[in-house]
């Protein structure tokens, strides 16, 4: 099974805080750590620990956290075919991370839209049985999405917090499985096959052809940081339905994915070869 993601690659600066400031507030710095970011890119290396062939399209800037991203994700077992940016910065995130796991986020321009539809090969898509897009260029979304549809590759799609402020309705048509949250659930305008709403503590549901189906989720003893929870759970659903085609089981995986993710600090947990158990 191959997986290819394609958004962004980002370098996440995380602040560990003791509390996330309020207007005109200041807010005490206990921890800070540095490492490779970006929805698609943690997606990709949750893939690989859940052992899918993952490749992940993206771009990053010509400096060091952009060099040091695509090392970590070859350490991470994801093939990179990142588009390094002449005299560019990698997009950088500065992540507020409270100390009841809940995140505020800073983000400097930078390289990680610099593709365009133009750049994209149907090479891309060689061998994969799923494409994986996040929030990004609406054009370029489509351009992806329209490749696999040519070729019957499945499209997953997580736009994200994007979604509220893009249109991309042209990707959203060729979309196979549609991941949200409850906010952008109410966003959502074009009906897609199959969807994940999740829930956030309170689990998640999937409603699809094959029916609807609900699962409340897993307690997490200590909430930590939520960055990457939503990722760590598509990644958990796509590994798992991708195999079997379950979705009633996968959407368990997902959250049992999720909810180590929340109990990690960071963005990519370190997700063991059954996620069920490790979670009960």
């Amino acid at each position: 099974m191959r997986v290819v993601c394609a958004g962004h690659v980002n370098w996440d600066v995380r602040l560990r805080v003791d509390r996330l400031p309020a207007p005109d507030d200041e807010a005490r710095i206990h921890e800070r750590s540095a490492s490779g970011g970006g929805s698609a890119a943690n997606v990709a290396v949750d893939l690989s620990r859940l052992d899918v062939e993952t490749r992940l399209f993206g771009s990053v800037g010509d400096d060091g956290p952009g060099r040091r991203a695509v090392a970590e994700l070859r350490e991470a077992g994801v093939d990179p075919l990142v588009t390094v940016v002449e005299d560019a910065e990698t997009t950088t995130k500065y992540i507020l991370i409270d100390a009841d796991g809940e995140v505020a986020l800073l983000g400097t321009d930078g390289a990680n839209e610099a593709i365009d539809p133009g750049d994209i090969s149907p090479a891309l898509l060689e061998g994969a049985d799923c494409v994986h897009l996040t929030g990004q260029r609406p054009d370029t979304a489509h351009r992806i999405a329209s490749l696999a549809a040519e070729r019957d590759v499945l499209v997953s799609f997580d736009p994200g917090r994007r979604l509220a402020d893009r249109d991309f309705t042209d990707a959203l048509t060729l979309t196979d499985l549609v991941f949200v949250n409850d906010r952008e659930a109410e966003l959502l305008e074009v009906s897609v096959p199959r969807q994940l709403t999740k829930h956030g503590a309170a689990g998640a549901t999937y409603a699809g052809p094959d029916g609807e189906f609900s699962h409340a989720g897993f307690d997490v003893e200590s909430v930590v940081d939520t960055t990457g929870a939503g990722d760590a759970f598509a990644a958990g659903f796509l590994s798992s339905w991708l195999s079997d085609r379950d979705p009633e089981q996968a959407l368990a995986v997902a959250n049992a994915c999720g909810a180590l993710a929340a109990a990690t600090y960071g963005p990519r947990p370190n997700l063991p070869a059954d996620p069920v158990a490790e979670v009960r």
